[in-house]
């Protein structure tokens, strides 16, 4: 086992997360991946074993239920794994008027994206400090950076991750420790039909998963704060949205999430 570099993926079942786990396994390393489908984790596990002789351990875990984050971290634990790169990459989205929304599934997206991702930071995290090294990927969006009438709580999960992250890099810097937040645009994933995102034309560049975690995990390994795959996109978030008066900004943002079918 490779314990000095090996990776602990949540949501690795598909999209950015599958992606990050082919990409850290096809550099010799260890992963850990954990989703809800056993299936598709079996099958992941066996290709990155297979292809690039490596170790791959799977958790089923349900990231939207309080206790898994402590159960994801006590299995490794007890299988003796040590995790020096958390990547919490699992999210959940949703379209719609929040008052309109069943509050059920905000409150799942608001346990997956915020709350579980930050105990499973927590837990990791100290191991880090102890060890004296480690790196955490937290999954963010462009969408952190503005809110988003008609996904609300998504947008607000998000921001919350993107100032979290930035704060604990801060925090543990003098630690041999970096973490990065990824804050991609659009991308081609199940997100989107699980999101009931169909039709909005924010969707109609995404990005292939792909892409994004290449550039993602290659920021982590620097050591960057924020790290973004589109430089366009980057530019107006952090150089023009802010300038904006905030009513123009909520009229566009809303826009761009508006359904055209």
């Amino acid at each position: 086992m490779n314990n000095t570099s090996t990776a602990l993926i949540t949501g690795a079942s598909g999209g950015i997360g599958m992606e990050l786990a082919r990409i850290h396994a096809s550099k010799g390393n260890d992963v850990v991946i954990v989703a809800r489908s056993e299936k598709k984790l079996q099958a992941l596990k066996k290709e990155l074993e297979l292809t690039h002789k490596i170790n791959a351990w799977i958790i089923v875990a349900d990231l939207s239920k309080p206790e898994s984050a402590k159960t994801i971290y006590e299995k490794t634990q007890q299988l003796g794994i040590k995790v020096s790169i958390l990547i919490n990459n699992a999210g959940l989205g949703g379209h719609g008027l929040f008052h309109q929304r069943d509050l059920s599934e905000d409150q799942a997206m608001i346990q997956i994206n915020l709350v579980s991702l930050t105990n499973l930071t927590h837990y990791y995290l100290k191991d880090m400090v102890k060890d004296g090294y480690g790196k955490i990927l937290n999954v963010s969006s462009t969408a952190s950076f503005m809110p988003g009438p008609l996904q609300s709580v998504y947008y607000g999960t998000k921001a919350y991750v993107t100032s979290f992250t930035q704060a604990i890099a801060e925090e543990v810097k003098d630690y041999n420790i970096t973490v990065t937040a990824l804050c991609p645009g659009a991308v081609t994933t199940g997100f989107i039909a699980s999101g009931n995102l169909e039709g909005i034309s924010a969707w109609n560049n995404a990005k292939s998963a792909k892409s994004v975690a290449m550039i993602g995990y290659k920021d982590m390994q620097r050591g960057k704060l924020v790290s973004f795959n589109e430089g366009l996109l980057q530019f107006v978030l952090t150089w023009i949205i802010p300038l904006l008066p905030r009513k123009v900004v909520l009229k566009v943002s809303r826009y761009s999430m508006e359904k055209q079918i």
